[in-house]
Formats: C-alpha cells, sequence, structure tokens
C-alpha cells in the first residue's frame, strides 16, 4: 500500500460514526449489512449514513453490491490487511521480538484454520 492510500484511508477512519460502520461490516463478513440496517444498527439517520458510506468507499475499506432495491455494503478485507501491514511492516526494525506481542494479541481474534486432508 502506498501512503497516500494509507492516508486517505486513516482519515476515511477519524471519525466515530465511520470507524463503528467499519468495525460493525468487518463483524457481518462476509455476508455484509444493507445500507439501511447499517443505519438503523448505529441509530444514524440514512442520509448521514450514506454519505459515510460514500467515504468509507472512496477511500477503499468497503465495497457495495446493489441486490434489487438493497445496496449491501462489505468491508474490504485485503484493504484492511493491506493497511494493517503497511502500519505495522517496519515496527520492528528487523527485531521479531518486538512484533512477537502484536502478533500474538491477533492470532486469538482469528485463530489459523486446519487444513483437512
Amino acid at each position: 500500500m502506498e501512503q497516500e492510500n494509507a492516508i486517505l484511508a486513516l482519515a476515511a477512519l477519524a471519525q466515530s460514526t465511520r470507524i463503528e460502520t467499519y468495525k460493525l461490516l468487518v463483524r457481518h463478513e462476509p455476508d455484509g449489512l444493507p445500507a439501511g440496517e447499517i443505519a438503523r444498527a448505529l441509530a444514524v439517520p440514512q442520509n448521514t449514513m450514506s454519505a459515510h458510506l460514500n467515504i468509507l468507499s472512496r477511500a477503499g475499506l468497503v465495497t457495495s453490491e446493489r441486490r434489487s432495491r438493497l445496496i449491501v455494503y462489505r468491508a474490504d478485507m485485503l484493504r484492511l490487511r493491506d493497511l494493517t501491514l503497511f502500519l505495522v511492516k517496519d515496527c520492528c526494525g528487523g527485531d521479531a521480538r518486538l512484533c512477537t506481542p502484536l502478533i500474538a494479541e491477533l492470532i486469538p481474534c482469528c485463530p489459523p484454520q486446519k487444513v483437512s486432508s
């Protein structure tokens, strides 16, 4: 990820409704949520939520798909990965011991899945 893209994404998340929206969408992966449900869940007027979703979309953090009359939004998990890697890639200056606590915190969130043979 280039620095300009990281700045755009971080700026989009630097507002309480947008970060709560993004966290909600991450929790609802891979199905996503319709815009109206997002607005109701966060008690935000639909037109205000639309503006927030547009900002997140322009930053590349969410995608949308029309399903009949609904627009369903999803968190772009690859973009989240890229942003996270951008922020921590050089965090340890080559010393893996410095990043070990961070990695330990992330693993319980998303334990590796066992591969069936």
